[in-house]
């Protein structure tokens, strides 16, 4: 079986604060949107933010908890850019989960979370090339 992911779709309590977040945060702009949903075009997948009651609804699991051990990444090109987009996030409604810094396995890397609290790790790392369409390859 091909090993793909086609849609992460996030549950939200808020679409205009959401749709706040991404757009100005990361500058990311929809490719369709609703008054239940905005999918966004990712490089090779597409994210998805679903109004949370109607998403518990459509997978027939109301009452969900917010999950908490998972993170979504953000890779940037350079280490330079991800203090500076974790700003932007912040300024367009995010939180600080961690300030940047480097890891001791390499990097650079910081969290902010979502209006809704999903992690985004914003993160450079040298071992990890960026193509031209923000494809990352792993590399070591």
């Amino acid at each position: 079986m091909q090993q793909q992911i086609s849609v992460i779709t996030l549950g939200v309590s808020d679409m205009a604060r959401s749709r706040q977040f991404y757009t100005q945060g990361f500058g990311w702009q929809p490719v369709f949107e609703n008054p239940e949903i905005i999918f966004y075009q990712m490089n090779g997948l597409m994210l998805g933010t679903f109004g949370k009651a109607a998403l518990e609804a459509d997978m027939n699991r109301a009452g969900l908890k917010q999950p908490g051990a998972f993170s979504i990444a953000h890779n940037v090109a350079r280490q330079q850019d991800v203090a500076p987009l974790i700003e932007r996030l912040v300024a367009a409604g995010g939180t600080v989960l961690r300030a940047a810094d480097a890891p001791l396995h390499g990097g650079f890397r910081g969290y902010v979370a979502d209006p809704d609290d999903h992690a985004w790790e914003i993160a450079w790392n040298p071992a990890w090339p960026i193509d031209a369409q923000g494809h990352v390859t792993f590399g070591i």
